[in-house]
């Protein structure tokens, strides 16, 4: 599976989960929380990136720059963004 592929399947996730709220789903109970929770994980996975970088291996890098990439596309959601809106800009400044 193309990374493209895998991303596109985890936003379109998160989005029905944002729309149906599902119990049980992780990700529908940061939407229902709201913003500042979904911040608050957002910003804790950041950390837990630079401290796996520092001294936990590759292997956790990879994990926890996963985590970091899940809790931003929610937050993308949540405030009603895209993906495709950060590749925008990424592209743009490719140029």
């Amino acid at each position: 599976m193309t990374t493209e592929l895998v991303i596109a399947q985890l936003w379109q996730t998160i989005l029905e989960r944002r729309e149906t709220l599902p119990e049980g789903s992780y990700t529908a109970a940061l939407f229902r929380r709201g913003e500042n929770e979904i911040l608050k994980k957002l910003g804790e996975e950041a950390i837990e990136v630079l401290i796996a970088a520092k001294g936990e291996g590759n292997d956790r890098v990879i994990s926890e720059a996963a985590d970091l990439i899940y809790h931003l596309l929610v937050l993308l959601a949540a405030r009603d963004l895209s993906w495709d809106q950060v590749e925008a800009e990424l592209a743009r400044r490719f140029r």
